[in-house]
């Protein structure tokens, strides 16, 4: 029985062999019905299916039938039961009736199993589902009656599906095998008249069989042997089940009779090669030493431009393309013969060694000869692609060096400058290159030929390397003449390059002026807290104005510079013209700002001073006495120089050309006013109170 031929049946589950064994290494055998109607016939054709699979062996150790009836009616449960009879009485051994909870009690006192053991033949019972573990192991269990044994019903129909056609296969290839081995055996000497028909060949792919069934044994022993945790896992691909000792055995005698078929097919294959040898090496050397010589003796030139190269490479490729089918005929013949070789006989070897030597001597020569040529011509086409491109190079050089080169911006003459001197750089490459590549030409024009055919080799290459010699010196003389217009325009444009550089200078000492301006209108608004704060920020002014000082000089000489260059130039600029009224624009407005800064430094450093001093003074002085009219005179001139100061700081100031100018912002010059009058109240009251009031508290 095949389950191809019942496969829907087989898919509908109405038995399975779970892969679970009995305390006594039984295997159970499920038949689980359900809620419809169950055909009797379907599920013994199933049963006879189930019970040819296992060994005689394995059936001898008896079954243990489940029959899962808590879906089903209990006359279908009763005639599944006495169907058993039938069908397998000799090798069950226990049936166990899964019932359902409180439903057949009644019924079941009007048929009572165990009264019809010796009528049956087997013992039957009936359980619960959570009691079935009595009678077998958990672990024996499938989930569905509370075990852990896993069971895929479709996976195991695939695999048993996957057996039963290599089966199949395998014994049908194993019949094809022996019945060409031995027919080759037999009629040796007749097979060595006789090619090889497609009759000779399987109606199966061996290697594909071999592959079938080492994938199956594969699966079975991986199957048979990965436990799960807590124990083994007994699976339906048992050995048992799936005959794997089987597959082992068919899979011996077909690598057996595979391996005395090929042996059959190389000695068929190695008869019929010998000759074809044969007769292909003397093709093959009748016309290399005839029309291909011959093609070779007429081709010596290289051309004096890369179009006549080119056209003599083409011919050469469409004689290379003529002796590359030989070649290739060739090759197949040098590993055919090869492979004899290893495997022939004693009396072959002489024979086919000879044919390979002659065979490899007459190639290796007519390759050399066509590799020789062809080095020559591609050398020559490389050396008029350089020469080509050189002249190409030297005409763009030519061109940008007549042309005028009228100054935009030093950016664009720097940029000028560096593609001249590439392209300087690049002649002086090509015309290397050039002249390495003509050298190799010539050496390979001149050297003694791998082949003559009778001809003088140096009155054939005189016209070439003349041709070569003088294209160099060619090149050599045209590179001379623009390098030396290179020099000269060099020259000028780094000229150039430096005048728009002083130019640019000249513009960013503008800059860092304006902003030498900008920050001492900004940030330097404050006086000092105190004398010796105002006098250390008097010191930090002049440094300042050093600095600002040097950036004008810095910038005067640049402007200088601007102004000789463009005399040698003969040329003139715009940026130099309005560079040097902003210059001293901008200077102007900082001497003016910087002069309002010192002045209101010096106001507040004498403030300071001045009030620290009365501030200092602890003395009691009489009404009246001259120290008395000493320091109320101190005390004024504290307060006018403060108003001073307070009256300076509202004032703006005015650049020569009537703009105006304020030192930081609203608030900084509050806060600074405030600061100021903090300190005069302060003064204020340290004046001397009269005597009268003195001496009336004591």
């Amino acid at each position: 029985m095949e389950a191809t031929s019942m496969l829907p049946i087989l898919k509908k589950k109405l038995a399975f062999l779970s892969g679970g064994k009995d305390r006594r290494s039984g295997l159970i055998l499920t038949i689980p019905l359900c809620s419809e109607q169950t055909n009797m016939e379907e599920l013994s054709v199933t049963l006879d299916y189930l019970l040819s699979i296992p060994s005689d062996k394995c059936k001898a150790r008896g079954f243990t039938v489940i029959v899962d009836g808590r879906k089903s009616q209990w006359n279908v449960v009763k005639t599944v039961v006495l169907m058993l009879q039938n069908v397998i009485p000799a090798e069950v051994s226990l049936v166990c009736v899964v019932k359902p909870d409180e439903f057949w009690d009644k019924k079941v006192t009007h048929f009572c199993f165990w009264k019809e053991k010796d009528r049956l033949g087997f013992e039957v019972i009936l359980v619960s589902a959570n009691k079935l573990t009595r009678y077998i192991e958990p672990c024996q269990l499938t989930e569905e009656f509370g075990g852990s044994l896993l069971y895929d019903h479709i996976d195991w129909l695939n695999k048993r599906l996957v057996f039963e056609k290599f089966t199949k296969e395998s014994t049908s290839l194993l019949d094809e095998l022996a019945l060409i081995n031995n027919g080759s055996e037999r009629g040796n000497q007749q097979e060595k008249e006789r090619p090889v028909e497609y009759s000779f060949l399987p109606s199966v792919d061996p290697e594909t069989v071999l592959q079938t069934g080492h994938e199956l044994l594969s699966e079975l022993q991986q199957r048979r042997f990965n436990g799960l945790e807590g124990g083994m896992s007994w699976s339906p691909m048992d050995d048992e089940l799936l005959a794997q000792p089987k597959v082992v055995k068919l899979l011996d005698s077909l690598r057996e009779q595979y391996t005395r078929y090929q042996e059959v097919c190389r000695q068929r294959s190695k008869r019929t090669q010998l000759e074809e040898i044969q007769q292909k090496v003397m093709q093959v050397v009748n016309w290399l030493e005839g029309p291909g010589s011959e093609q070779l003796r007429t081709q010596w030139g290289i051309g004096d431009s890369i179009r006549a190269s080119q056209a003599l490479q083409q011919k050469h490729e469409e004689i290379e393309s003529q002796h590359s089918e030989w070649f290739a005929v060739y090759v197949e013949l040098n590993q055919q013969i090869a492979a004899l070789l290893n495997a022939g006989d004693e009396e072959d070897l002489l024979e086919l060694k000879a044919l390979q030597q002659q065979l490899s001597d007459v190639c290796y020569r007519q390759a050399s000869q066509l590799e020789f040529r062809q080095n020559v011509l591609q050398t020559a086409l490389e050396f008029h692609g350089i020469a080509q491109d050189l002249s190409q190079q030297l005409d763009g050089l030519l061109g940008m060096l007549c042309a005028d080169v009228a100054p935009a911006d030093g950016t664009a003459i720097q940029q000028t400058l560096k593609l001249l001197e590439e392209k300087l750089k690049s002649v002086d490459t090509a015309l290397q290159n050039l002249q390495d590549k003509g050298q190799g030409l010539l050496d390979q024009m001149t050297s003694q030929a791998p082949w003559t055919f009778e001809k003088d080799v140096s009155i054939e290459n005189k016209d070439n390397i003349e041709h070569i010699q003088g294209l160099m010196e060619d090149m050599q003389l045209r590179k001379q003449r623009c390098e030396d217009m290179v020099d000269v325009r060099r020259l000028k444009m780094l000229q150039m390059v430096q005048l728009f550089k002083c130019e640019e200078d000249a513009a960013q000492a503008v800059e860092w002026l304006n902003e030498l301006l900008d920050a001492l209108l900004k940030t330097h608004i404050r006086l000092g807290d105190d004398a010796q704060e105002a006098k250390v920020l008097l010191e930090k002014h002049r440094k300042f104005v050093d600095v600002a000082q040097s950036t004008y000089d810095y910038g005067r000489q640049l402007l200088q510079a601007t102004v000789v260059l463009c005399q040698s130039l003969r040329c003139t600029t715009r940026s130099s013209g309005e560079t040097l009224p902003r210059l001293n624009r901008v200077w102007k407005q900082f001497t003016v700002t910087s002069e309002e800064r010192i002045h209101r430094l010096n106001l507040g450093y004498t403030f300071n001073l001045a009030a620290e001093k009365i501030m200092k003074d602890n003395s009691q002085l009489e009404e009246q006495t001259e120290a008395w009219k000493e320091l109320l005179e101190k005390i004024d001139e504290v307060e006018a120089t403060g108003k001073t100061l307070l009256d300076r700081l509202t004032v703006p100031v005015i650049y020569p050309d009537g703009t105006e100018q304020y030192f930081g912002s609203p608030s900084d010059m509050a806060s600074t006013a405030e600061h100021i009058r903090e300190k005069m109240r302060a003064v204020s009251q340290k004046k001397p109170q009269s005597l009268e009031p003195v001496s009336q508290d004591s």
